[in-house]
C-alpha cells in the first residue's frame, strides 16, 4: 500500500493551484509514458516574478500533490529563483515520498522549468 503523508493528502484533496491560466506567459508540459502521468504548468509573470501559477495533472494522488507543491514553491519567486527549485525542495516541503513516486517530483520539476523556458522564449 502506498504511503500518503498528511501533507500529501492535504495537497491532493485541497489543491490551491489547480486549474488553467488563460493567456499564460509560459506553459510547460511533460509526461511519463511508463506510468501515464502528465502535467501542465501555466505561469503568469509580472516584473520578473511569477505572480500566478496553475497546474493540470493527470495522475495519482502524489502527482497531484507534488504539482500543487511545486506551484506553491514557485509562486511570488523571481523567474531565476523558480529555476532553482529542485526535487529536494519539493520533498523537504511535502515530507517522505515513496521511492516509486519520486518520478512525479521530477515530472513537476520538468514542467515548471519548461513553463519558464516557454516564457523566456516568448519574450525574445
Amino acid at each position: 500500500m502506498e504511503f500518503y503523508s498528511k501533507k500529501v493528502m492535504d495537497h491532493f484533496m485541497h489543491p490551491k493551484n489547480l486549474g488553467k491560466l488563460d493567456n499564460a506567459d509560459g506553459v510547460g508540459v511533460t509526461e511519463n509514458l511508463r506510468c501515464g502521468d502528465s502535467m501542465k504548468i501555466y505561469i503568469k509573470v509580472n516584473k520578473d516574478k511569477i505572480k500566478d501559477i496553475k497546474f493540470q495533472t493527470l495522475g495519482c494522488g502524489h502527482a497531484i500533490a507534488i504539482s500543487d507543491m511545486i506551484c506553491e514553491l514557485a509562486k511570488n519567486k523571481t523567474v531565476e529563483q523558480a529555476k532553482e527549485i529542485t526535487l529536494k525542495d519539493v520533498i523537504r516541503e511535502l515530507g517522505e515520498i515513496p521511492n516509486p513516486k519520486i518520478h512525479c517530483v521530477s515530472l513537476a520539476e520538468v514542467a515548471l522549468k519548461s513553463a519558464i523556458k516557454d516564457y523566456e522564449e516568448r519574450r525574445v
